[in-house]
C-alpha cells in the first residue's frame, strides 16, 4: 500500500487496513466433482443417495495412509473430492456405502476438522467400499470414491444411511 509509511502510526493504520480487507474477503466455496448434499436428523433416504463415476490417478494415500481406526487408505481418484456432504447435526452412527455393481471401489471421507479421516475398501465379500462408523460431528465432509487401479471409470451410487 502506497500510504504505509515507516512511522509507527502509519504502520498500525496500514496493518488495520490489511486485516480489514482480509476479513472482508468472502470465503471461496468448496467444490466437488458431483456437487454437495445436506443431511439433517431423520433425513429422507432419498436425500442420502447421490451418483457419480470414478476416475483419476491421484493416490488417496497422499491424503493419509491410515484413517482414525488405522484402516489403510488406498485407491485412486481425482484430486478434487467427488462429493461434499454437509451434516447439519451430529450423528451417532452413519453408514456410507458405494454400489458400483461389485467393482473394486475404495472410499475416503475427510471430516470437518480435516484431521478425522475414515477409509473403506471391500465390504465383506463385496468389492464395493463402505464406511460404517460412529460419532459424526456436524460440519462439512469431503468424500472421494476411488478404484483399486488408477484411471478406472466406474459409475456408482453413494448411499448414506442413518443407523
Amino acid at each position: 500500500m502506497k500510504y504505509c509509511r515507516p512511522r509507527l502510526e502509519f504502520r498500525l493504520g496500514c496493518l488495520l487496513a490489511i486485516l480489514t480487507a482480509l476479513t472482508a474477503t468472502p470465503v471461496i466455496a468448496e467444490t466437488a466433482n458431483f456437487g454437495t448434499f445436506t443431511l439433517s436428523t431423520n433425513f429422507d433416504p432419498a436425500q442420502g443417495k447421490v451418483q457419480g463415476f470414478t476416475g483419476g490417478s491421484y493416490s488417496l494415500s497422499a491424503i493419509t495412509n491410515r484413517d482414525r481406526e488405522q484402516k489403510a487408505c488406498i485407491g485412486f481418484a481425482d484430486p478434487t473430492p467427488d462429493h461434499i456432504m454437509v451434516l447439519e447435526n451430529d450423528f451417532s452412527q452413519l453408514k456410507v456405502q458405494i454400489d458400483s455393481n461389485n467393482n473394486d471401489t475404495t472410499l475416503l471421507i475427510q471430516g470437518p476438522d480435516k484431521k478425522t479421516i475414515r477409509c473403506g475398501d471391500d465390504t465383506g465379500k463385496i468389492k464395493d467400499a463402505s464406511v460404517d462408523d460412529r460419532d459424526w460431528k456436524k460440519g462439512t465432509y469431503r468424500i472421494w470414491v476411488g478404484t483399486f487401479n488408477p484411471g478406472m471409470k466406474r459409475d456408482y451410487t453413494l448411499t448414506v444411511e442413518q443407523e
